[in-house]
């Protein structure tokens, strides 16, 4: 099977639009399920993790490899839900095309924009699937224009629904002007009704009229009115969804087992193969300005990006891949460069959701998963060992919430260890850290639902106990002002004494992270302590100064400094770099960062001022409203992180349970005077105890 008829897709949408659901009819009508699983009874193929299963929700992308039509689909299945974007986020990095899920009732929700915001930084060509035709409230029209409305996605309705709710009765495709009906497992042909033949005629008009702007014989048929071939506005179509200037959308009901046969057709149809996306662009190891190209081609050298890991319960680690070039062989060596380390290459799977398939050998376009890997992580590039490059990684968004746990028994602290070691191997949006002087362990991740998740499979997959605290907010240190300090750490206690002097330059880099400039001249410092003087002050970076949370967003320069010959080391110069940067920090006018939330709420009009009352309370700022339904507002504003634990409860209390509300990790942002003298005060009182 040539590349040309491969399809590396995603599946992704706003929570309970139905992509699980989706994938599973997927799974079922190209043969890899006799039976179709469902999400409401915990059956799904795709969730086969045991919290998944519980919560009808989907956790883990998980991929899977099927058929259709003599082309091969490999299909991520992402979650819907914001607290597991970073799922999302690799998963975009490693696919071709997309099929965004909406709900017919529901429609353009947060997490869709969401999404479709990640799919545009990746620019992956998408196609729209609007679900659950079948609901009550359904509407396909409203949902195409919102489409266009608020994700700018020159949304075309390729096919019209043949009425909605209990009267959804099948669909037309206006490509190929005929209409389709559903009987148990099989579509059936029949002619377009009458009662649908004038506004389908219309509709693939208006087809016909925007595909024209992107082809120049499509133009000069319609002008001329001639006959158009079915051919012909595939084909256009198809390369105007590659270049991304349009949307094609489809509709079906895919619990009902309706409309999911002509959206694997359109699949193969719009969606791209390998060889659409061509060359995979990376850069040189030795000078990142100069960009390598990588053709989806067996004949390249080899190129792959690790995009996850599962520690799987019977054959240990596997490491996710998606190869962009070359073949790989079981027992090849090849170059982890983002690591700089060497890999051999152990067994290779093909996955098919729980079930693996060993195979001996893959190539370009394959997603694969590999055992045996020590050093790959989550984001990392491995290639020919002799044709090293770069590859773009993957943007991991920041851990915003923490918990504190603690073993139930004190010999659980080892097991606890190693199970956060795994998990955070897995997820690099969770971390932890264990803090000696309090004896507490604190994990961090995206949200409440996250770390909840995480503290299940601590209990159930580990086999460790826990005691959980309250949850807490993940704030940063940065600096406001410019400073420059100059230390000198002198040691002479008997033997060997330690010198080092380093004067240094403090200043905001808002945005761009921790940078360190080297400006020594005439080798006041020797070269082999500049590293000395960056891991130190790096050191300290984690741990936070004024208030104990890690410092961003600061910019050092090394200016100047001394050495004495026999008394300077390593260590004397990271210590006296250390002392330095905490030394100017405190001069530079210190400030605390807080993670400041976009939030969405839906609420019918007659609690509006409830709930914008409430957010101003919550320090929060709506800046945004837009009609949602008939008699309901989608509010849109930021809020703090440290303002929102317990805000379900409250909003349910102030709308009568008819309000819901959606939040997602925006920036962070400087505290309040107040608000940061209440931090450093208990922070005060807690180490005095």
């Amino acid at each position: 099977m040539g590349l040309t008829k491969l399809r590396n897709i995603g599946i992704a949408a706003h929570i309970d639009a139905g992509k699980t659901t989706v994938t599973e009819r997927i799974l079922f009508y190209t043969g890899i399920n006799r039976k179709v699983g469902e999400v409401h009874d915990g059956q799904a193929t795709m969730d086969f993790m045991k919290q998944e299963q519980e919560r009808g929700i989907t956790i883990a992308s998980a991929a899977i490899s099927c058929e259709w039509k003599k082309n091969k689909v490999n299909i991520i299945d992402t979650p819907g839900h914001v607290d597991f974007t970073v799922e999302v986020e690799r998963s975009l990095r490693v696919i071709d095309g997309m099929v965004a899920v909406f709900c017919a009732v529901g429609g353009v929700e947060p997490q869709s924009e969401t999404v479709w915001n990640q799919a545009d930084r990746y620019r992956v060509p998408r196609i729209g699937f609007v679900n659950k035709m079948d609901r009550d409230g359904a509407n396909f029209t409203e949902v195409v224009a919102l489409m266009n409305k608020y994700l700018d996605a020159n949304a075309i309705a390729f096919q019209l629904p043949m009425g909605a709710e209990d009267h959804f009765d099948g669909i037309i495709d206006l490509i190929e002007n005929k209409a389709y009906v559903f009987e148990e497992d099989n579509r059936k042909v029949i002619e377009i009704p009458a009662e649908f033949q004038e506004s389908a005629s219309v509709a693939r008009e208006e087809i016909i009229e925007k595909l024209a702007d992107y082809d120049d014989e499509l133009m000069e048929l319609y002008l001329d009115e001639k006959e158009i071939s079915i051919e012909l506005l595939k084909k256009v179509a198809r390369k105007a969804t590659l270049k991304l200037m349009i949307t094609p959308v489809f509709t079906g009901a895919a619990y009902k087992n309706k409309g999911v046969q002509l959206l694997l057709d359109a699949v193969v149809d719009y969606l791209p193969s390998p060889i659409d996306i061509g060359a995979t662009i990376g850069t040189d190891i030795d000078d990142s300005e100069k960009t390598i190209s990588r053709n989806p081609s067996p004949n390249e050298p080899f190129s792959a990006l690790a995009f996850k890991l599962i520690n799987d319960p019977y054959v240990g680690q596997q490491t996710f891949i998606r190869i962009f070039s070359g073949s790989l062989k079981s027992g090849m060596p090849i170059m982890n460069t983002t690591k700089g380390k060497k890999e051999r290459i152990g067994r290779i799977f093909k996955i098919h959701a729980k079930d693996r398939e060993e195979i001996k050998e893959a190539g370009p376009g394959d997603i694969v998963a590999l055992i045996g890997m020590k050093a790959t992580k989550t984001g990392d590039t491995l290639c020919d060992m002799d044709n090293l490059l770069y590859l773009e990684n993957i943007h991991i968004p920041p851990a915003v919430i923490e918990l504190k746990i603690t073993p139930t028994q004190r010999k659980g602290q080892t097991k606890l260890s190693q199970a956060l070691a795994k998990l955070s191997n897995e997820d690099p949006s969770f971390n932890a850290r264990y803090d000696r002087e309090t004896e507490e362990t604190v994990i961090a991740g995206m949200g409440e639902l996250h770390l909840e998740i995480i503290v299940d499979r601590i209990k159930t997959e580990f086999g460790v106990e826990v005691e959980v605290g309250a949850p807490g907010v993940s704030l940063r240190e940065t600096i406001t002002d410019e400073t420059t300090s100059n230390y000198i750490h002198k040691k002479q206690s008997g033997g060997k004494g330690q010198f080092a002097q380093t004067v240094i330059r403090i200043e905001p880099n808002e945005g761009n992270g921790f940078e360190f400039i080297d400006k020594i001249k005439g080798g006041v410092i020797p070269q082999e302590y500049i590293p000395s003087v960056r891991k130190g002050i790096e050191k300290v970076l984690k741990d936070g100064i004024i208030a104990e949370f890690p410092v961003v967003d600061v910019k050092v320069t090394l200016l100047d400094g001394k050495f004495h010959a026999v008394d300077s080391s390593d260590m004397a110069f990271q210590t006296c770099a250390a002392i330095c940067f905490k030394n100017g920090f405190k001069q530079a006018g210190p400030v605390l960062l807080e993670p400041v939330m976009k939030v969405e709420i839906n609420t019918p009009d007659d609690f509006i001022g409830n709930v914008v009352g409430d957010m101003n309370k919550r320090r929060g700022k709506i800046d945004s409203m837009r009609r949602y339904r008939k008699g309901s507002q989608k509010l849109n504003g930021f809020t703090p992180l440290m303002e929102m634990f317990g805000y379900a409860t409250q909003l349910r209390n102030i709308s009568s349970g008819r309000a819901n509300y959606s939040m997602e990790f925006h920036q962070y942002m400087p505290v309040s005077a107040k608000v940061q003298a209440e931090v450093l005060k208990e922070l005060a009182e807690k180490n005095a105890k």
